[in-house]
Formats: structure tokens, C-alpha cells, sequence
């Protein structure tokens, strides 16, 4: 079998399916690209078992049909250094050989059974089908996965939550000290379903859907997920479990406001929070009279800071603390110039809205305040 690939589309493709690639798999055949030759088209394939990324490319000339297996490492690393030129694939069935032609040279690797590679899980008959616009997605997916957990004891906890209701589809995620949760106004469904997307795929769904047009086809049933974009096809198994009521922990009545620039609260944290203990990171906010004052401090190393920033401030003064760290990773996954964060009182959640919220959605994040010794 003999064809023909650019060798940029090509990297590119390989480039994004090795993120699906353990470094240590249960199966050898689990560190091989499955390459499938159908009509002229070439189609990939990565899997870890658990999950699997198939995408696909025309051929500049190709001899017939065909499949093979190689492994990943060695062909990426060549593909990679090649400028842009047509490589040319020549497989010797018998040999299990793989000759790699281009402009000035040529390398071989040794090629495998494609019957051994897994086959995907099928989603069911029954499944349910979301269809929401590529960016949209991959925005909150973005937005959301820093919140995720690394919980061995509450798995649900490590994966993004997907709330089909009647009013909206949420998509949510927390590690039990932060909270994200979107609403996405104009999905929604008179048949309530939900799913929790495992990290890994969430994370290459970040990686490939980028700021390209088009929508993403999402069908899923109780343990598998299918997943439709524009260059290809993720299947993965989900995270089974009942997800936390996220509803019952975001506060209705926050009375206290404060307006912030962004980018202002942001750079300040950056510099006071290097002064906070390294164990707790607590940065002690202090807001009045339209002036939001930072207080860090680590006795055991006689460091302090503190800074002051003007803002627009309605409610009662008050001094409540925050881990330094996880409210710059907040602020760091916003876009707006502004923010608001709604204070009830030392002891309850804050919630950090934008001030003003993407069209057709409805963004929230929640952190949970840590005691302060005043």
C-alpha cells in the first residue's frame, strides 16, 4: 500500500492525538497511531482504552485501501521536522515494514496488526444529543476546568458536569473550594439529562476545538460519551456517580457588592501573594469607603504586604479571607475588564461575576472564604 500526505497537516494531526497517549500503557498496541486508508481519505486514531481521538485527512495520491499501526513516538518526531512537503507512506504488508519518503532523505519503522487495536465503546440507541456552537464550548470549557479536583475519594468531583434542564444547559465544575458554573441560555431540554466529562478529554477538547466555527455534537448515554467536532471524534467513558447539588451552595443573597478592574486586582494579588504563608496562601481582603486593601503575612518568615486599590464599593465594611492562589486562577479565566464579587459576610461564600455576562449566558464562580484572625 502506497500514499501520499502533506506533511504539516499530517504533524498537526499526530501532534493532537498523542495527548491521548499514556507514557505507560496496559497494551503495547496502546502506543501506536492507527492509520486507516478509506477512499482516498486518511483517517487516525489514538486511544487509552478510557478514551479515543479519531480524526481524518485528504491524501494527495493514494493506491487503494488499507490499515496499519506504528508506533507513536519515533513517527512524531520525524513528521515534526520535515518543512512542509508531500511525504509519501510505502507499507510492505509482508515485512510489516513502513518506508517514509520525502524531499531529501527517508526513514523506516516497523508497522503492527491494526486488528489488534481496541475497538470504541458504542453509545447507545438512546442516547441523548446536545448540540451547542464550538466556541461556546470551548470558552467554558476553558473557563471551568482549572476547578475541577484531583479527588481519588470522590471521583465525580474530577470532571466537568453537564446539567441539561428545562431552563438551561449548566455546565459546572468544583473542587469542593471553588466553583464554576455556566449557563448556556439557549440549550435546553423538557427531558432533564446530565454527564460528568472526565478530565483527559475535557482537556483535549480544549487542546482541538480552538476559536473554529461550526457546532460540536455531543451524544451520550449512562457510561459513554461521543463527541463531534469539526477535524474529528472523541469517545470516551464517563465519570459515573451522582453529582453534587452545585445549586444548594451558591448563595441567593449576597447584599454586599464590590466592582473591580480586573486586570488591577489581578496584578495586585500577584504581588502581595508571594508575602502569604506558603501552608494556608490566605490573603486577607478589607473593603471600605470605596478602597479594597490586600493583607498577607507569614510570621514564621517575618514577611508582610499590603496593598490598596480603589473600587466601587455598596455595603457594610468588612475584612474576609481568600486562598491567594485559587482566587488568581479565578480572576485568570475571566475576560471582562470588571468584575463583581458579592460579599455576604466573613463566614459565606463569595461569588465573582463579570460585569457583564456573554450573550445567552449566565457565568457565576464561587470561593470559599478562610478564617482570619483579626
Amino acid at each position: 500500500m502506497r500514499f501520499t500526505v502533506s506533511s504539516t497537516a499530517l504533524s498537526s494531526r499526530l501532534t493532537a492525538l498523542s495527548r491521548v497517549i499514556n507514557s505507560k500503557n496496559s497494551l503495547p498496541i496502546l502506543g501506536d497511531f492507527l492509520f486507516e486508508v478509506v477512499e482516498g481519505r486518511l483517517h487516525l486514531t489514538a486511544s487509552d482504552s478510557e478514551v479515543m481521538m479519531k480524526t481524518s485527512l485528504d491524501l494527495t495520491e493514494t493506491d487503494g485501501d488499507g490499515r496499519f499501526c506504528v508506533g507513536n513516538h519515533d513517527l512524531l518526531e520525524a513528521v515534526k521536522g520535515i518543512s512542509e512537503q508531500p511525504i509519501t507512506f510505502d507499507i510492505d504488508q509482508s515485512s510489516n515494514i513502513a518506508k517514509i519518503n520525502y524531499q531529501n532523505g527517508m526513514f523506516s519503522l516497523p508497522v503492527e496488526n491494526a486488528d489488534e487495536f481496541p475497538q470504541p465503546q458504542q453509545v447507545g440507541d438512546g442516547a441523548t444529543t446536545i448540540t451547542i456552537p464550538t466556541p461556546v464550548l470551548a470558552e467554558n470549557i476553558n473557563r471551568s476546568i482549572f476547578a475541577t479536583a484531583q479527588d481519588e475519594l470522590r471521583p465525580v468531583m474530577n470532571g466537568i458536569y453537564f446539567d441539561l434542564t428545562p431552563d438551561c444547559l449548566a455546565i459546572v465544575a468544583s473542587d469542593g473550594h471553588k466553583l464554576v458554573r455556566n449557563k448556556v441560555l439557549n440549550i435546553r431540554s423538557e427531558q432533564p439529562a446530565a454527564f460528568i466529562l472526565p478530565k483527559k478529554p475535557a482537556s483535549l477538547l480544549k487542546g482541538v476545538l480552538g476559536k473554529q466555527g461550526g457546532d460540536v455534537v455531543l451524544r451520550f448515554d449512562e457510561r459513554n460519551a461521543e463527541i463531534n467536532f469539526e477535524e474529528g471524534i472523541i469517545i470516551c467513558r464517563l465519570i459515573e456517580g451522582r453529582y453534587p447539588n452545585y445549586n444548594s451552595v451558591i448563595p441567593q443573597s449576597n447584599p454586599n457588592q464590590l466592582t473591580v478592574d480586573r486586570q488591577g486586582l489581578l496584578a495586585a494579588l500577584r504581588r502581595v501573594q508571594p508575602f502569604s504563608n506558603d501552608s494556608s496562601n490566605l490573603i486577607r481582603f478589607h473593603v471600605e469607603n470605596g478602597t479594597l486593601q490586600l493583607d498577607a503575612e507569614d510570621y514564621d518568615f517575618s514577611k508582610t504586604a499590603t496593598e490598596k486599590m480603589t473600587c466601587d464599593y455598596n455595603g457594610m465594611p468588612m475584612s474576609i479571607g481568600f486562598k491567594g492562589s485559587s482566587f488568581i486562577e479565578i480572576l485568570s479565566n475571566f475576560e471582562c475588564e470588571q468584575v463583581v464579587i458579592q460579599l455576604a459576610d466573613p463566614s459565606r461564600a463569595g461569588l465573582v461575576l463579570p460585569s457583564e455576562q456573554p450573550e445567552n449566558q449566565d457565568v457565576l464562580m464561587l470561593m470559599m472564604p478562610m478564617l482570619i484572625n483579626d
